[in-house]
């Protein structure tokens, strides 16, 4: 009987022990404003560097970035052509996430061909959508901006957001559930570009972006050649940005002007 009650008073004298232990060290970390408890309940790390949403309706910035959004809405397949920096992709994606978001689509594919510009970044490793997301990395931050982190992450794990190369598209046909976008298209070849354009099934809509001034291929491209053929069909719009039409900085448009002067404009 005696050793039950010694034990009972050890276990008492732990359990107060263990408690004043927390007590002190929970006193000392409220004089210590470097410490940052990982496991609070709320940290501003948690918050500081996530994206916020915008969830103010798409505006356009420029007379032309309105013109490119029209011809997005009333088209089946609308191209944006033109300097870095106007918006395309921009307004490409956040297009794409509304109509998600509305219900009027049911899923966005992104894809790009899997060129680097000017380097080889040699073997990358982990599956196939890791190796890719560095290629789509800003449609990421456009998607996350418009939709929300998490709503992204959902609809990419339950394919309501495809991103995949260029190269993975052929044999797949887009109907009119999808909102699909070729970015970066000066680096797709004639025979990529074909490949992609025999894709499109009914009211589906397609937004191809590039500058054809970038192209980081040999040989001619897709894209260049894409718009001299199809300009002028029926329910497709060639829309052309201007440097003038450059929103992202004012020195991006004058880094451009230095290094493609307007004389040499064909």
């Amino acid at each position: 009987m005696a050793k039950r009650s010694q034990a009972r008073r050890k276990n008492y004298d732990d359990q107060y022990a263990d408690k004043k232990l927390k007590k002190a060290s929970r006193n000392a970390r409220k004089h210590q404003s470097n410490i940052v408890e990982l496991n609070a309940r709320y940290s501003g790390a948690d918050t500081a560097y996530s994206t916020q949403r915008n969830n103010t309706p798409l505006k356009a910035r420029t007379p032309a970035q309105q013109q490119y959004i029209n011809a997005i809405n009333n088209n089946a397949l609308t191209f944006g052509i033109g300097p870095a920096g106007t918006g395309k992709s921009y307004c490409a994606g956040a297009l794409a996430a509304q109509a998600l978001e509305s219900g009027e689509v049911e899923r966005i594919v992104i894809t790009r061909p899997a060129v680097e510009a000017g380097e080889s970044l040699g073997f990358l490793p982990g599956a196939l959508d890791e190796k890719f997301a560095v290629y789509i990395d800003a449609f990421r931050d456009i998607l996350n901006e418009r939709l929300g982190s998490g709503t992204v992450d959902y609809c990419l794990r339950h394919g309501r957001i495809i991103a995949a190369p260029l190269a993975y598209m052929r044999g797949k046909t887009f109907d009119h559930r999808t909102f699909v976008i070729l970015d970066e298209a000066q680096n797709t070849s004639v025979a990529q570009m074909k490949m992609f354009l025999t894709r499109i099934g009914e009211n589906c809509r397609v937004v191809i972006n590039g500058d054809i001034r970038q192209s980081d291929i040999r040989g001619k491209s897709g894209l260049a050649d894409a718009v001299e053929r199809l300009r002028g069909v029926n329910n497709v719009f060639i829309h052309e940005f201007e440097r003038d039409d450059i929103v992202r900085s004012g020195l991006v448009r004058e880094i451009i002007d230095l290094y493609e002067p307007q004389d040499a404009e064909v």
